[in-house]
């Protein structure tokens, strides 16, 4: 199990709404600063809204990978090509539909 505590997961960061073997990243939300795997599972194990990681922050490392447990900062998470850059395990590509749950950006 992770050493970085994600809430609401297997051992590689997976949770009951995405269970693919590419769903292993979480992403920490800025209003607890705590990893949750999917926007679903923050509303599960917190009691306030979800609040995207800002862009002013990109700076720091906000995305999980669950292999390797490499924090990524998401300019970082983004130019990886849906790939972890440490351990070369794939991500969801399909996380981009929700990108804007996890971190201000202009993706669509």
């Amino acid at each position: 199990m992770s050493e970085i505590p994600v809430h609401g997961v297997d051992s590689e960061t997976r949770c009951r709404h995405y269970q693919t073997d590419r769903d292993v990243v979480a992403f920490k939300f800025a209003c607890c600063r705590q990893y949750s795997p999917c926007y679903r599972c923050h509303e599960a194990v917190t009691d306030h809204e979800a609040i995207p990681w800002p862009r002013e922050r990109f700076d720091e490392p906000s995305v999980l990978c669950g292999v390797c447990e490499t924090e990524l900062t998401v300019p970082e998470y983004l130019e990886a090509d849906y790939r972890c850059p440490a351990c070369d395990v794939p991500f969801n590509p399909g996380c981009r539909a929700h990108a804007d749950r996890y971190f201000e950006t202009d993706i669509s």
